[in-house]
């Protein structure tokens, strides 16, 4: 095989690589579903939340297998030491250095997303621990002196540590509660809030999470006061300064570098990648979820006052969208494109116990 050849092979995307097999996802072995195995006491294992918690309900409506990501990114863009490590470590990023980078590494990113992170939220305890074990194997090497090379007074970042460990988790689950709120039609109702005492358990709930991955015990939530307080001690790390792109050791912006490469290394194989990650994932959801975002939110993704405005009306223009995303066809398509086969399993165990224990019948 030539290199002309060689160098070909990276940009075509077959139907097969786009969809990815099991592998994609998984890590250390099939996670077992929240409920199938027992503790020692012989009572189920119901995982780091179960079937009766607040995190169950909110995570496993429809709307949120479907825009999951999108929130999730969009939050996470805001918490600075987050874009860093994507700056300076991600496969975005050395593929980028590499000029090999296409539109299908940034959609594959995005679809490992919430399939590797399902064992954690809806498998047993040891399915949990070892996702967990996983995720921060391969993050400690994501570290750094410099957060923003425009704010060099913050000093650096490091994604296996307590803090920035404790923020990832964070951000994945209020992400979570503020799509649920912002999209999910629910109860024969429109989108609407959950009440103080639901967000307070929620929270609550979260601290399991928290303290799997390490956060500092001074700083885990239980409370929705609890979570203002915490941004609030941390103001200084969120934000969207246009300083971020830029490479502490060239100077260069690894998002101009990164997008130039996107079309240099075009192939119309690519085009379904473009479509989830570029047009949904990246674009569309992303917009739906800044106008569902509050204010403060808002204007830390650099809108101004006119423009924030306008999205909050786009976002309720496009509810009846919203909904239609959330129906079952395009559900289940969206389940298993960016879930995974062992995401849908543990989704649908997770349902079905949920029904039963509501139930009675557990």
């Amino acid at each position: 095989m030539g290199v002309a050849a060689v160098d070909r092979d990276f940009r075509i995307v077959s139907k097969e690589r786009l969809e990815g097999n099991v592998q994609r996802w998984r890590r250390f072995g099939e996670p077992v579903p929240a409920g199938e195995s027992l503790h020692e006491d012989g009572t189920p294992d119901y995982g780091l939340f179960g079937p009766e918690s607040v995190v169950w309900e909110v995570l496993l409506h429809p709307a949120t297998i479907v825009f999951q990501y999108a929130f999730q990114g969009l939050m996470q863009s805001t918490y600075r030491p987050v874009i860093a490590g994507v700056r300076d470590h991600d496969p975005l990023s050395r593929k980028t250095l590499k000029g090999t980078v296409t539109f299908f590494d940034l959609f594959e990113r995005g679809q490992r997303n919430s399939g590797m992170h399902a064992p954690m939220w809806l498998g047993d305890t040891a399915s949990a621990e070892r996702m967990w074990k996983h995720l921060r194997t391969i993050h400690t090497k994501v570290a750094g002196p410099t957060i923003d090379v425009g704010e060099p007074e913050l000093g650096g970042y490091a994604a296996a540590e307590p803090r920035d460990a404790m923020w990832a988790a964070l951000t994945e689950m209020h992400s979570m509660l503020w799509l649920y709120e912002s999209f999910a039609f629910r109860d024969g109702k429109r989108p609407h809030r959950l009440s103080p005492e639901k967000r307070d358990r929620y929270f609550a709930e979260v601290a399991a999470y928290c303290r799997l991955v390490g956060a500092p015990e001074e700083d885990v939530p239980h409370s929705k006061a609890d979570m203002d307080a915490l941004y609030e001690k941390y103001a200084d790390l969120f934000g969207t300064p246009d300083t971020m792109a830029i490479w502490p050791d060239t100077g260069e912006n690894f998002a101009e570098q990164m997008f130039g490469l996107f079309k240099k290394n075009f192939h119309r194989s690519q085009l379904p990648a473009v479509f989830y990650a570029g047009v949904l994932d990246h674009g569309l959801f992303r917009q739906l979820a800044a106008g569902a975002s509050s204010g403060k939110m808002r204007a830390s993704l650099g809108m101004s006052p006119v423009r924030s405005r306008l999205a909050v009306i786009g976002t309720k223009l496009a509810l009846p969208f919203v909904w239609m995303m959330q129906r079952g066809p395009f559900e289940r398509h969206y389940m298993r494109l960016m879930w995974g086969p062992d995401g849908v399993k543990l989704i649908e165990s997770a349902r079905a116990l949920r029904v039963r224990v509501h139930a009675g019948a557990v």
